[in-house]
């Protein structure tokens, strides 16, 4: 390849170890027009001040690539002459992308976003991409249909995991995940076992990783259709044949301020609007208006997810505990999820704030995400936070932990409280129904 500049562009990468590491490996890592002089990281945990290691950054990068806090924007882009910088992670505001390029161009350095003609990968094979406006939406049970409704129809489905490499980079290139056991081999944090376990249980197998593309040719040999299962409101990686995406009625209008979230609303070819059971009526009808004004040919599905529990009878007049999904109520900026709708709907007498027994890691959250309010995410990023949430759960004085998360933590953790888990799984409402869109799509 011949370069067009006279020299390298010296290019910074800002992200949270997934979106960043894909678009390198795409369109960065043989390039020899850029020289990737390093990554900033935030949202999640301990990824600062570590490696992108030369196993897979490529013969550009024997020493591997230098990951900062993104703390130090404004120091690296000046002292390491950062041409570009490139914005690379989701589940932010407009103004937020808007202000963090403000603080680029002001530190003297371009400022991009890439698209999906230069990061997305084309398959093989069908490929079903689910992805959502925001974190939260309802994303994880939509997926979840899709694979029901494609193994229905007797289709070999194959879920490729939006990334999450926290532990080893260079070991976690590639993962298969068919089994719990294959969850403890590699180490899971609890996020991670969020999203997998569901899968597994169904018999589904799911891949994941840091290298996308080698492990979409892994996947290709044992799939009849590949399932994108998007996370934190990000784009595809995969070049989608079917791209649903889920709105949340409970945020009205962040379809259309948050980023990359309306992008994957533009991009709709279907869009889920889920929660119309909880979701207040204006709600639903503002992000129907916003859906119609900027993609109205998308085909809409109006869905619930509804909860169910082991015994509500457990929880009546008991003072509980909630523990909703982590990034649910960190960066996805909810107030509540379902372990509050299930502790009102079953008559809990009180919701236990848990701030004041928040230990470690735990009450650092807390701090950094104050409007969680009387709610405990359940953050297990490694074992120290897996132990603090541990601790803080068994400080908090309860009758009852209410699990919100869509896996049983006694597997990962040791509660000494009695414990009910709310599970939930979407319902759609009418037609058109996911049903009859995924068979009309596989006949076509």
């Amino acid at each position: 390849m011949t370069s067009t500049f006279s020299r390298p562009q010296n290019v910074l990468i800002m992200g949270a170890a997934g979106r960043d590491f894909h678009n390198f490996n795409v369109f960065f890592r043989d390039n020899p027009d850029f020289r990737v002089v390093a990554f900033t990281a935030t949202q999640i945990p301990d990824i600062e001040g570590r490696l992108y290691p030369a196993a897979l950054a490529g013969e550009l990068y024997p020493q591997g690539i230098p990951i900062h806090a993104e703390a130090e924007l404004d120091r690296l882009v000046r002292e390491l002459a950062v041409d570009q910088v490139i914005f690379a992670y989701s589940d932010v505001s407009h103004e937020t992308v808007m202000h963090k390029g403000s603080q680029v161009l002001a530190a003297g350095a371009d400022f991009r976003l890439m698209g999906p003609n230069a990061t997305m990968l084309s398959s093989s094979k069908p490929v079903v991409a689910i992805c959502a406006v925001r974190t939260g939406s309802g994303k994880s049970q939509t997926t979840r249909r899709v694979c029901d409704i494609l193994r229905g129809q007797g289709k070999q489905v194959v879920a490729i995991r939006h990334p999450m490499p926290y532990g080893d980079l260079a070991s976690q290139a590639v993962q298969r995940f068919a089994s719990y056991a294959d969850l403890d081999r590699h180490d899971c944090t609890i996020e991670e076992r969020e999203e997998y376990e569901p899968h597994i249980d169904r018999g589904v197998i799911v891949y994941a990783g840091v290298d996308y593309e080698a492990i979409l040719r892994q996947a290709e040999q044992e799939a009849d259709v590949i399932v994108w299962d998007g996370g934190n409101n990000d784009l595809p990686f995969y070049r989608p044949d079917l791209h649903i995406v889920v709105a949340d009625p409970h945020r009205p209008g962040h379809e259309l301020s948050y980023h990359p979230g309306e992008a994957n609303l533009r991009m709709a070819g279907v869009v889920v609007i889920n929660k119309i059971d909880t979701a207040d009526l204006n709600g639903v009808a503002a992000v129907r208006d916003n859906l119609r004004r900027v993609n109205p040919n998308a085909v809409v599905v109006e869905a619930a997810s509804p909860i169910f529990v082991d015994d509500p009878a457990a929880i009546r007049g008991r003072d509980v505990l909630v523990v909703e999904d982590g990034p649910t109520l960190t960066h996805g900026e909810m107030a509540y999820g379902a372990g509050v709708v299930a502790a009102r709907r079953f008559g809990a007498a009180t919701i236990i704030d848990p701030r004041p027994y928040a230990v470690g890691s735990i009450a650092e959250t807390f701090a950094k995400y104050p409007a969680t309010g009387a709610l405990l995410p359940a953050m297990g990023y490694g074992d120290q936070q897996r132990a603090d949430l541990q601790e803080t759960i068994n400080n908090t004085p309860c009758d009852l932990v209410l699990i919100a998360t869509p896996i049983d933590l006694s597997r990962v953790i040791e509660i000494n409280r009695p414990v009910q888990r709310v599970r939930y799984e979407l319902q759609e409402i009418g037609q058109p129904d996911l049903a009859g869109i995924v068979q009309e799509w596989l006949a076509r």
